[in-house]
């Protein structure tokens, strides 16, 4: 019996993808077996002073695993798994994976009115989180809150810090006490179909409370095979995941890739570039995965010339538009191959390859990772677009899920009567399948009538040399409804005054509707759980500080 409040794949569909083998049959947890079983002596997993072989890595997961369901879980039962950048998260995740249970990807930055949200909509029966971390120096307390309104959640398990009595300790239940048989005869027995659903994603975006996405092993695995093929993993990779771990960037594209793939990840908790490049100097790290923001800040580091990043060799970007500037720059400082992607928790994929063109990769974000998943464009009215003209990007297929937990009205508006899932992107795809992202559909400004992509007023303005990251947002005005109002990030060393940005889009050729009214100079732009810019805080700050000028 499927999951309550999932939608299952058409079964002729379904069949389908099985037939053409474009679902692989597997469970997250053979896919870890499988890479256990072919390359035990070889490094799987470093992070925070540790080190696991495979052999380990299993030993960890499969004691983990097998101790969970004594404590009393059960096959299908929710759990909230929210660990910062270490080496418990792969650890706990797989071990969910290989007891039947169902984790909900939690960031550790998720504010506890999100939690409180995802909790009473998932139902969870436990939760896996720091004993204290950074900031919160006590993690019960928020246990406690959330704890009052979730009468399912029976069981927490804190990693770190003191002991608390109000939860399990994860150091005690990596420790094994139980006959080697009797763990992998239990793990067999939970083993769940691969048609089931593996976990619950909680969606990025910037406005209102997180949604849930169900990814199943089936539909979820076929992401990870095609999006680590696109960017060409292999064996011999040695991983930097550097975002969020519990985002789909880094578990999709970094760590889950390196386990299917029996390559090696490396675990940074830190945003700092020195620790990226320490990172990658030592370990010879030859990928790494980040947001468009942290290789703005690599590529700026002063300090770069000072580390041996020689072994390095590709940089994926996503979660955020990789404007064509900070692409030259990645490749040019960095002297690899970037790959400019699109991922949604919602399974559609697309990004560029490594034979592509410079021009493909600075403007586009390739073509689907996967060739069985079709994308199109639509129309206002939903019926799709000819090739070239701009729509709203959908897609259907086996690495895309088919609708929201437990939210039938979100479905509704988010599907096509015949199953294609609205991105809310905007999109123009050529002949050649590659796919150019022009906008989002809600982030428009209306300026005097006119819709301005807020994407086109980035690319231009992070052309200029001083400007390290950008995010552009609409502002009140009386007159014409919105004006451009431009949050940036300078270049470290560098300034950069609202008439110099003008002077420099005028020598562009930028027309006047594409001028920022204002400018914010900020050390750092806040960004979401999902690592994108988070406009909707930034529309607040700049409406709270019209309303105080217009008070004076």
């Amino acid at each position: 019996m499927s999951l309550a409040g999932f939608k299952p794949y058409h079964p002729e569909a379904a069949a389908h993808y099985r037939k053409r083998r474009w679902w692989l049959g597997m469970t997250m947890g053979d896919m870890f077996d499988k890479s256990c079983d072919l390359y035990p002596q070889k490094t799987a997993i470093v992070g925070d002073g540790a080190r696991y072989t495979f052999a380990e890595f299993r030993r960890a997961v499969d004691t983990l695993a097998f101790n969970l369901l004594a404590e009393g879980f059960q096959p299908k039962d929710r759990v909230l798994l929210q660990l910062p950048n270490c080496a418990e998260f792969p650890i706990a995740y797989f071990a969910l994976q290989k007891a039947g249970l169902i984790p909900i990807l939690l960031a550790v930055d998720h504010t506890e009115r999100e939690i409180a949200h995802l909790a009473h909509l998932t139902e969870p029966a436990g939760w896996i989180l720091p004993g204290s971390y950074r900031k919160i120096a006590d993690y019960g307390t928020v246990v406690q809150e959330i704890r009052k309104d979730t009468p399912s959640l029976k069981k927490v398990v804190f990693v770190g810090g003191e002991p608390k009595s109000s939860g399990l300790d994860l150091a005690a239940l990596l420790v094994r006490s139980a006959p080697d048989a009797e763990v992998c005869g239990m793990l067999e027995q939970v083993r769940p179909d691969p048609g089931a659903v593996c976990q619950l994603l909680p969606t990025g975006g910037t406005t209102g409370l997180p949604k849930c996405a169900p990814r199943t092993h089936d539909d979820y695995i076929c992401n990870i095979e095609y999006k680590s093929r696109a960017w060409d993993l292999n064996v011999t990779d040695t991983c930097l995941v550097a975002t969020t771990v519990g985002h789909n960037l880094a578990l999709l594209a970094c760590l889950s890739a390196m386990v299917f793939q029996g390559g090696t990840a490396v675990i940074v908790d830190s945003s700092f570039p020195a620790d990226f490049c320490r990172a990658i100097q030592d370990e010879k790290v030859t990928c790494a995965g980040f947001v468009p923001t942290l290789i703005s800040r690599l590529v700026s580091f002063e300090g770069l010339a000072e580390y041996d990043l020689s072994s390095l060799a590709k940089v994926y970007g996503a979660a955020s538009n990789s404007p064509p500037e900070l692409v030259r720059k990645a490749e040019e400082r960095l002297a690899c191959r970037y790959y400019n992607a699109f991922g949604m928790v919602e399974g559609a994929c697309s990004q560029t390859r490594s034979d592509d063109p410079p021009e493909v990769r600075c403007e586009t974000i390739g073509h689907p990772v996967c060739p069985y998943d079709e994308f199109r464009t639509l129309d206002g009215d939903g019926n799709p677009t000819p090739v070239g003209k701009e729509g709203e990007l959908a897609a259907k297929g086996p690495g895309i899920f088919t609708g929201y937990f437990r939210n039938p009205q979100a479905n509704q508006s988010a599907f096509t009567p015949d199953g294609f899932f609205r991105t809310g992107d905007l999109a123009v795809i050529g002949h050649d399948r590659r796919i150019r992202i022009t906008g989002r559909i809600k982030d428009i400004i209306i300026r005097g009538g006119e819709n301005i992509a807020a994407r086109d007023v980035e690319d231009l303005i992070s052309s200029h040399p001083a400007v390290e990251y950008v995010a552009v947002v609409g502002m009140p005005d009386p007159e014409l409804g919105e004006k451009i109002c431009a949050y940036l990030t300078p270049a470290s060393g560098r300034s950069v005054s609202h008439q110099e940005l003008i002077d420099h889009l005028l020598r562009l050729g930028c027309r006047k509707a594409l001028l920022p009214a204002h400018i914010e100079l900020v050390e750092q732009i806040p960004l979401t759980a999902a690592g994108k810019a988070d406009k909707k805080a930034l529309r607040a700050d700049i409406e709270a500080k019209l309303q105080r000028v217009a008070a004076c």
